[in-house]
């Protein structure tokens, strides 16, 4: 008995390939605008923003949460990453509940 496997061929959206001149080459967006030197920069600059920006912060817009730190034993931080994988948490939010109930009940 034979079995045939399907071979599926995947289409290539996009090719790197050497750098071009955007102000000298025509090229454009899903929209038909043309992507200049200009525009790419900008276009990067809007995307790292969003990549580095991270989570959101706690204490309020534009500002950095404070972090603590604490050692514990071993066997605590593994049942700690236990239970937040059962809950689908982080690790972190769990502390912070424990501290809530702590320091505010």
């Amino acid at each position: 008995m034979t079995t045939k496997t399907k071979v599926s061929k995947s289409k290539t959206k996009y090719v790197i390939g050497p750098d071009i001149d955007l102000d000298k080459e025509v090229v454009l967006d899903k929209r038909g605008r043309r992507i200049t030197e200009a525009r790419a920069a900008q276009i990067s600059r809007q995307i790292l923003r969003e990549v580095a920006a991270g989570r959101p912060s706690l204490t309020g817009a534009g500002k950095t949460s404070p972090e603590i730190k604490a050692r514990v034993p071993q066997a605590m931080k593994d049942k700690l990453e236990r239970e937040a994988k059962k809950y689908g948490v982080s690790p972190s939010a769990i502390i912070r509940q424990a501290l809530e109930e702590y320091l505010y009940n």
